[in-house]
């Protein structure tokens, strides 16, 4: 069975993180075993280092938080997250391609990041950005990301008017089905929206307040 704690990536990226933010994610995340840290891409290499070898996936970002980079930039910045030991990465969709009807250079895009990414064994999570799509567009997003090669589609970058609803999370896993995973972020701060994302399909949980999840979930089941 899987527990609560092997959801999260206990997740800081605000702007203000300082080193001893980001070391005390690392701290937390293997006191009470999170599956991973997210963390901006400038702090990979320290946690890489500082990971040691605890078993915590790092991942990071990329295109983040707009995703209207160009697809270059973005390669390079996922080139080197990877060279310097991200395991997974975050990817903004560009919504604004997207929008423009160029949903096919959408999807070419994330293609390039795939075969990347996989040749390197790290995951690839992108992100939609559910708040600024319609329920139709977030269908057209999850088919495109599946077909391109994605490992996961995720809800939000915590940037947006808001984050993840576990109506858009069921939308995305009944969209995507089996082969590929749904990471939900953004605004998730209780264990009762963790039950309520998990009951809906999320697989992975991206939060700043894992600690605090955990710790009730642990009252709860005394």
């Amino acid at each position: 069975m899987v527990t609560v704690n092997q959801y999260i990536e206990h997740t800081n990226l605000k702007p203000t993180a300082t080193q001893a933010d980001i070391e005390k994610l690392l701290e937390e995340a293997i006191q009470y075993q999170f599956l991973g840290v997210c963390v901006p891409p400038y702090w990979v290499k320290k946690v890489k280092r500082d990971i040691g070898q605890n078993e915590v996936r790092l991942v990071t970002v990329a295109g983040f938080p707009l995703g209207y980079n160009m697809s270059q930039t973005k390669l390079a910045e996922i080139s080197q997250a990877i060279d310097e030991g991200a395991n997974e990465i975050d990817v903004v969709m560009n919504l604004t391609a997207f929008k423009s009807d160029a949903k096919g250079w959408a999807k070419v895009e994330v293609a390039q990041f795939a075969k990347l990414t996989h040749q390197h064994d790290v995951l690839l999570k992108v992100i939609l950005e559910t708040a600024y799509l319609s329920d139709e567009e977030i269908v057209t997003a999850c088919k495109f990301c599946k077909n391109a090669g994605a490992d996961f589609v995720k809800t939000s970058t915590g940037f947006g008017p808001f984050g993840a609803t576990s109506e858009h999370v069921k939308l995305m896993k009944d969209t995507v089905g089996e082969t590929v995973g749904v990471k939900a972020s953004g605004g998730i701060k209780t264990l009762e929206q963790v039950n309520q994302l998990i009951a809906t399909g999320a697989e992975r949980i991206g939060t700043s307040s894992g600690v605090e999840i955990v710790k009730k979930h642990r009252e709860f089941i005394k």
